[in-house]
C-alpha cells in the first residue's frame, strides 16, 4: 500500500481483513512522508514499512526507483495507492503493469488531480463520489473498476462533502480489493475482466456495500 497521509484507507483495509470480508494480507506500507499517519499505523501493526523523502533524491525517477524497488522486495500481488499524493513515474507504473490500483475522490473522468470536492461544488454537481481505477502513466486515467456516489447537499462545503464521502471511499476500496483477492475481477487482462466477462462500465457500490453492474 502507498499512502502519504493519515492512513484511514489502510485502517479500513486492515479492519476488513480482520473482520473477514477481505481475504488478503498487507505485506508492506510505503510513503513519501516518514511522519505520515500511514507509516505510524504500519509500525503499530507490525507491517513492513519504508518512507523515502523525495528531497533526498536527485529527481522523481531516482526517488521512484528506490521506493518501488522496496515495494518489489515484498513481492506484492497488488499495489494499492490510497492517498499517495505524488505522480508516479511512467517507468515505475510499467514495472507493475496490471498490478496497481488507485482510489480517487471523484467520479472519474470528472476532476482528475487535486481539490476534487471544491471542484464538484464549484461546478454545481448534484452528486459526487469516488472511483477505483487501474494505474497507468497518465494521471487518473486508467480503466475504471468501481465507483460510489453520494448526493451533494445544500450547504455543503468541501470539508463537509469530503467527510461524508470518506466512509464510502473506505467501503469502495475494501470491496474492490475483495473482488480482486477472490478472483472475481482480473486487472491483468485488457480489458479488465469481471465474473469471466469484459468489464464494460465501472461497478457501482450500493448502500449495503454490495456491487451492481453500472
Amino acid at each position: 500500500m502507498l499512502a502519504s497521509g493519515r492512513g484511514s484507507n489502510l485502517q479500513a483495509l486492515l479492519g476488513a481483513i480482520a473482520a473477514g470480508p477481505l481475504p488478503a494480507r498487507v505485506v508492506g506500507v510505503f510513503s513519501d512522508k516518514p511522519a505520515s499517519g500511514a507509516i505510524a499505523l504500519a509500525r503499530e501493526a507490525g507491517i513492513a514499512n519504508v518512507a523515502l523523502r523525495p528531497r533526498d533524491f536527485a529527481d522523481r525517477d531516482a526517488h521512484d526507483e528506490a521506493l518501488f524497488s522496496a515495494v518489489a522486495a515484498v513481492q506484492p500481488d497488488l499495489i494499492v495507492c490510497a492517498g499517495y499524493l505524488r505522480i508516479i513515474s511512467a517507468a515505475s507504473v510499467r514495472r507493475f503493469e496490471g498490478r496497481m490500483i488507485n482510489i480517487h475522490p471523484s467520479l472519474l473522468p470528472k476532476y482528475p488531480g487535486l481539490d476534487t470536492h471544491a471542484r464538484a461544488l464549484a461546478a454545481g454537481d448534484a452528486e459526487h463520489g469516488a472511483s477505483v481505477h487501474v494505474v497507468v502513466p497518465e494521471l487518473d486515467a486508467g480503466p475504471l473498476l468501481s465507483q460510489v456516489r453520494i448526493p451533494v447537499l445544500a450547504g455543503d462545503d468541501a470539508a463537509a462533502l469530503a467527510a461524508r464521502l470518506l466512509p464510502r471511499e473506505h467501503a469502495l476500496l475494501s470491496g474492490t480489493c475483495a473482488l480482486l483477492a477472490t478472483g472475481w475481477m482480473d486487472i491483468s487482462r485488457d480489458p479488465v475482466v469481471f465474473d469471466g466477462q469484459p468489464l464494460r462500465a465501472p461497478l457501482v457500490l450500493n448502500d449495503d456495500d454490495t456491487f451492481r453492474e453500472g
